[in-house]
């Protein structure tokens, strides 16, 4: 025998060893799942022995797919995750030997990873998929066998996706398999993206292992897998073998997940049980709590506290901050407030405690409980002395407010599972005990209620100021550090103020005002610009559809008490709150909120939002700029100037694009033939054209394109284009490009981003024109510290009116002072009004009509509700110019402000009255009232008018009381009525002998 032979026997033999440990330590599943992988598993049979000497042997290592085999020891696979947590993953395959590696007394372990992702373009596309006949049969009839309540309806769709996604999977997985994976992606879908159960393995040898499914719409991007294994490893679980997707459904992600676990201490992991329920909690919190959050590092991960408790300590944080912040920011930043918590996790855990006393559903002594638990907290928080005389007064402020907000808080979705994030229904009465130290830059009115919510992804508040209240979704997406923290410092009283305002705007309709705020960190996307978008919308849908969720959570009612049982309402009334889109609302998620509000039995139906299908889509019909336009053309007509004939110059903030500044240059291109729009300025660009941008160009981009897609060879000479978009790197400068008409043509430079920056925010002030109609930009842009550059170096105001399209673009200290300077101001509580009043006729359609016949009449009906925002505007205009010409000390912004008070005042008075006598309503002379309130086919159809008696009494009441209470207003002639109150009273006191 040759030394080559020799030596090539026991080499054979260990392999054929190997190979018969393999087949008895694995799964026969797992060879299964690597048999589309013969060369790693040629490699493992080979060189399994170097395990004894290496800790692990890589067994691939592409582009697009890494296997390890690895001795087993706490923390290998986080230690791969931790490695990997840039690549986004596709498949994930996790398995473990039954005994130790021979000759080691650890176990072997194999991870796959597959990273190949398809996107959402490549599953709308749609390409090779067609599965192959025989797998679709082969599934189907799993799927009948093992998962009968499977809605084969669906099957074909799902199995479509999954086979675009990820066609080799589907190829080599047994039909069970596969089946499994159609049956958790269906599940998850029905439940709202949030979806976990378990089974107890069949009798097979393997003592107590159950089968977790667990399924996610729209994942946490990054460390996910890593995190749901840190919660199977704090709960004494042990993940014997995991299986693990992430597809796209061509909107976002779904992760679905199958992994088979062993309790350490033997027990079974049942329905229903104690375990069970624990991780039940643990990986639904998976969805809110931040793998980035000191929270997160620092209580969950060293084991001070729950993953639970650490999500509610974070949202601790979100609402003491931006309560205290707004203003004493240097007081009460965020790093001082996370501080306070981090520093004292007892303190911490002891106000958990106490908010689980007071809304834990299991616990039978409720009341007692909490008053003990409080007495023992509010001492704690009083007797807090850590020796630093001024840090602790800051943190016992700190305290306090959290204790504010349990103690005020009437109902929260906390203990309900299947959530994606946090409602806290608060009585507003927790503002005064905070005290005049921290509301006195608010405005002097208090809210009916404040929610307050919170996500893995940010957080915010619906701020109203009635019982049925009304007002827009904003959504600001924060893209940096800076940004979050600055936003987070002023969200509440931006809120509060935005809802305030809606308040006062909505005086010539039932609802109140509110608004609904939120932040979106997308701080940590920087990094990932190639899919930074498209990354950062999947998020701010996971952050909306979450809310949406939690909403509906304590909002959808049966009896006036909180329909889920895992909420415990104190408040105990049902609560008529209508949104609409705002800043970043997309299409999708319109429809989408809509459809949940229906499904879950919202009282409101897909009246919870409006501008869907099924209403009047704001940007199509141009509602908002209906109301803006009016208002435009009666104050110029008071300055002398007919816009319907006369020439006019004009300058708006706000694209071609926008919902209010693309449908105002509509209307005004086509009202207004004359107009000269000197400037345009949005996000993206800015046109500055001394000659008037050209209107032929504008059309071809109006609601179609940004500015920055207006062609610069239509400026005229002396006209320029500043470029947002577009920028380019020269080392470390950042350039922008100027386009600019000269006689010779078109010329353009880059410059610096200070250059940019300076002309860019000088633009609003210093272009001169007849008119100003900011209808886009941040809150604020014009205040108490730069309105005076708003006047040229003449001392003549840039622009002889404005009339604000959007919120509080314009400082109420600011709007002042520039009336003082002659300027006629139109403010936004009365000139961009008709957004909220046409939203609130969708409500009353979704209460009148059927889908049906609302889009059979739909262009009716519309039209009816065009001429009431006309009427609405003009009113108000022409009754603000009156006042002022009556009492010319009085200024515009004043005067609108005053009607909203009388209006509102008058709504409040006679909504009370009504409410207290039900039966008026419907009485021939209130009922009159009613009909002039709706647009005419209400009136004008018996079959629509008959279905009067269909409102709710609430609605009806507040009906009544707003067209009494505005009409009182607009059409009262006050010294008529005082004398007529006098010849009543005298009637009834003073009769005749």
């Amino acid at each position: 025998m040759t030394a080559a032979s020799a030596a090539s026997k026991p080499q054979s033999a260990e392999r054929a060893e190997n190979r018969l440990w393999l087949r008895e330590q694995l799964n026969p599943y797992f060879f299964i799942a690597m048999k589309d992988e013969p060369e790693a598993l040629g490699l493992l049979t080979r060189e399994l022995g170097t395990l004894r000497h290496n800790r692990r042997l890589i067994l691939a290592d592409r582009e697009k797919a890494l296997i390890l085999a690895i001795v087993n020891q706490p923390g290998t696979l986080y230690d791969t995750l931790r490695h990997i947590h840039e690549r986004e993953i596709s498949y994930a395959m996790i398995a473990h030997s039954d005994d130790p590696i021979p000759g080691l007394d650890q176990n072997l372990e194999i991870q796959r990873f597959e990273f190949d992702r398809r996107g959402n373009e490549e599953i709308l596309a749609g390409k090779d998929g067609e599965t192959p006949i025989g797998i679709r049969r082969t599934v189907a009839a799993a799927l009948r066998k093992y998962y009968p309540d499977f809605d084969m309806a669906d099957f074909d769709r799902l199995l479509r996706i999954l086979w675009l996604n990820n066609a080799n999977y589907v190829r080599i997985s047994p039909p069970r398999r596969v089946a499994q994976a159609l049956r958790l992606y269906q599940e998850g879908n029905r439940r709202g993206g949030l979806y976990l159960d378990v089974e107890e393995m069949e009798k097979s040898g393997t003592s107590h292992e159950s089968r977790v499914f667990f399924a996610v719409g729209n994942p946490p991007q990054k460390d996910f897998l890593l995190q749901i294994m840190e919660v199977f490893n704090r709960l004494g679980l042990g993940v014997n073998r995991a299986y693990c997707l992430t597809i796209s459904n061509g909107v976002h992600p779904y992760f679905l997940g199958t992994f088979y676990v062993r309790r350490r201490d033997g027990g079974v992991l049942a329905r229903g049980s104690e375990a069970f329920s624990r991780l039940e909690g643990e990986l639904s919190n998976t969805q809110l709590l931040a793998t980035r959050s000191h929270a997160y590092r620092e209580f969950v991960t060293t084991g001070l506290m729950s993953g639970e408790d650490a999500t509610l300590t974070n949202a601790f944080i979100a609402f003491c901050h931006s309560n205290l912040a707004h203003n004493q920011p240097d007081r009460f930043g965020l790093d001082d407030v996370r501080d306070a918590f981090l520093a004292h996790p007892e303190i911490a855990l002891q106000l958990a405690g106490l908010f689980r006393a007071r809304f834990d559903p299991a616990v039978e002594e409720r009341d007692a409980d909490h008053e003990k638990i409080l007495a023992d907290t509010r001492r704690e928080v009083t007797e807090y002395n850590s020796g630093h005389r001024y840090l602790d007064e800051v943190r016992r402020t700190i305290f306090r407010c959290c204790l504010a907000f349990i103690t005020h808080t009437l109902k929260t979705n906390f203990f309900v599972r299947e959530k994606q994030a946090l409602a806290f229904r608060l009585d507003p009465a927790y503002l005064a005990e905070l005290g005049t130290d921290f509301t006195a830059d608010l405005p002097p009115a208090m809210p009916f209620r404040i929610t307050f919510f919170y996500s893995r992804y940010g957080f915010g508040y619906h701020i109203g100021f009635s019982d049925i209240a009304r007002g827009g979704w904003r959504t600001v997406i924060c893209r940096t550090a800076d940004d979050l923290v600055t936003n987070a410092n002023t969200l509440f009283r931006e809120n509060f103020v935005l809802a305030h305002t809606q308040h006062l705007k909505n005086k010539d309709i039932y609802e109140g005002g509110s608004k609904l705020v939120t932040l979106l960190d997308a701080s940590d996307l920087m990094r990932e610009r190639e899919r930074e978008r498209e990354v950062e919308t999947w998020r701010l849908y996971k952050l909306q559809f979450g809310i949406t969720g939690a909403f509906l959570d304590i909002f959808t009612t049966e009896n006036g008490v909180a329909k889920h049982p895992a909420v415990v309402d104190y408040y105990r009334e049902d609560e008529p709150i209508e949104l609409g889109p705002d800043e970043n609302m997309h299409d999708t998620m319109i429809e989408t909120i809509a459809a949940m509000s229906k499904r879950r039995g919202y009282m409101l139906g897909i009246g919870i939002m409006s501008s869907k299908k099924v209403g009047i889509n704001h940007k199509e019909y141009g509602v908002t700029s209906t109301g803006v336009v009016k208002f435009a053309e009666i104050t110029m007509k008071e300055l002398g100037i007919d816009i319907r004939k006369d020439p006019f110059t004009l300058k708006l903030t706000g694209g071609p694009n926008g919902d209010v500044a693309g449908n105002a240059l509509r209307i005004l291109l086509k009202r207004s033939p004359k107009v000269n729009i000197a400037l345009i300025l949005d996000g993206t660009a800015a046109v500055c054209d001394p000659a008037g941008a050209d209107h032929g160009e504008l059309g071809r981009i109006l609601l179609k394109q940004d500015l920055d897609g207006f062609d610069p060879a239509a400026l005229h000479s002396g006209g320029f284009m500043l470029f947002r978009t577009g920028s380019r790197r020269e080392g470390l400068r950042e350039l922008f490009r100027r386009v600019e008409k000269t006689d010779r043509g078109l010329v353009e430079e880059w410059i610096s981003l200070d250059e940019f920056s300076k002309e860019y925010g000088e633009l609003v002030f210093t272009v001169p024109a007849d008119l100003f109609i900011p209808a886009g930009g941040r809150p604020e842009t014009i205040d108490k510290d730069n309105w005076e550059r708003f006047f040229l170096a003449d001392g003549t105001p840039s622009a002889r009116a404005i009339v604000e399209g959007a919120n509080s673009f314009i400082t109420p200290a600011a709007r002042i002072e520039l009336q003082k300077r002659g300027i006629s101001i139109m403010r936004d509580a009365s000139a961009n009004k008709c957004g909220v009043i046409s939203s609130s006729y969708e409500i009353i359609a979704n209460l009148l009509f059927s889908e049906k016949e609302f889009l059979e009449h739909k262009e009716r009906y519309v039209a009816d509700v065009l001429q009431i925002l006309e009427k609405r505007a003009g009113d108000e205009a022409r009754l603000i110019l009156r006042r002022r010409r009556e009492q010319p000390g009085l200024l515009c912004t004043e005067i609108s402000d005053s009607l909203s008070t009388e209006i509102n005042a008058n709504y409040a008075r006679l909504f009370r009255f009504f409410q207290g006598r039900p039966g008026l309503a419907l009485q021939p002379i209130f009922r009159r009232a009613v009909l002039a309130h709706l647009p005419r086919i209400i009136a004008d159809e018996p079959r629509f008018r008959r279905r009067l008696a269909r409102l709710p009494q609430k609605y009806l009441s507040a009906i009544l009381a707003a067209e009494i209470g505005s009409s009182m207003v607009y059409k009262g002639d006050r010294e008529a009525e005082f004398e007529d109150l006098i010849r009543l009273h005298l009637t009834r006191n003073f009769p005749s002998a």
